[in-house]
C-alpha cells in the first residue's frame, strides 16, 4: 500500500492518522509540492485534479482524503472508526460535512494569511481576510461547543473519522494563533486537548 502525499499536508495527515489508528503502515511516497510535482503527468494519473494525497493498494487507486479514510477503515483490521449505531454514524457524517463545508474554509483563511503567505513570499497578512475567517470559525465553534459539552467526541462516546477529518486543520489553526479563540469554547478546547494527545496524532505530527 502506498500513499502519495506530503507529511505536512493536512489531507495527507488525515490518511496517515487513520492508518496509525488502525495499527497499519503504508509507504509514504513524497510528492514535493515546492517543485510542483502534484501537477506532473505521473501524479495526474493518480489524482486527476493535481492535489494530494492519492492511494494505491494492490492495483486499486483512490483519491480524495475523505474517501481514502473511509476506505481504509472498512478495509483494514483494527478498531473501527465508524460507529455501528445508526444515529452516531449520522452524527459522524454530519460533523465531517461541517468540517469540510464550514470549518475548514474559514480556518484556511487564517492559516494561509498567518502561516503560509509569508513563507511563500505572498506579502503581509490580509487582516480583513483573517477577521472573516475568525468570524466563520466562531460560528462553527458556537454550534459545536454545546455538543462537545455533553459528549466526548463528535459522533458521541467514541473517537471516529469525524475527529480525523477535523484534526489537521485544528492543528494548523492553533499554530496560526487560534489558541486564544479556542480557549473561549470549553467543550471544543477539552475535545482538542483529548484528541491531540492520541498516540496516532503524535506519531503523524512528530509530537
Amino acid at each position: 500500500m502506498k500513499v502519495y502525499g506530503h507529511p505536512m499536508s493536512t489531507a495527507t495527515r488525515m490518511v496517515l492518522t487513520t492508518l496509525a489508528e488502525k495499527g497499519h503502515e503504508a509507504e509514504l511516497v513524497l510528492v514535493d509540492l515546492t517543485k510542483g510535482e502534484q501537477k506532473h503527468p505521473a501524479h495526474l494519473e493518480r489524482h486527476p485534479f493535481g492535489v494530494i494525497p492519492a492511494l494505491e493498494d494492490d492495483g486499486f487507486r483512490l483519491y480524495e482524503s475523505r474517501a481514502i479514510v473511509r476506505y481504509l477503515d472498512r478495509k483494514l483490521a483494527g478498531p473501527s472508526l465508524t460507529p455501528s449505531d445508526v444515529q452516531a454514524f449520522a452524527r459522524m457524517e454530519q460533523f465531517i460535512s461541517v468540517e469540510h463545508c464550514y470549518f475548514t474554509p474559514a480556518a484556511m483563511k487564517v492559516i494561509w494569511e498567518r502561516l503560509f503567505k509569508g513563507l511563500l513570499g505572498g506579502g503581509a497578512p490580509d487582516e480583513a481576510r483573517i477577521e472573516e475567517g475568525m468570524k466563520g470559525i466562531e460560528r462553527v465553534f458556537g454550534i459545536v461547543d454545546p455538543v462537545l459539552g455533553k459528549q466526548p467526541y463528535l459522533a458521541g462516546d467514541s473517537f471516529s473519522l469525524a475527529e480525523i477529518c477535523w484534526m489537521p486543520y485544528m492543528d494548523f489553526f492553533v499554530a496560526a494563533g487560534g489558541g486564544a479563540l479556542l480557549g473561549n469554547y470549553k467543550g471544543v478546547s477539552a475535545w482538542w486537548e483529548r484528541v491531540s494527545a492520541r498516540p496516532s496524532w503524535k506519531k503523524v505530527t512528530g509530537g
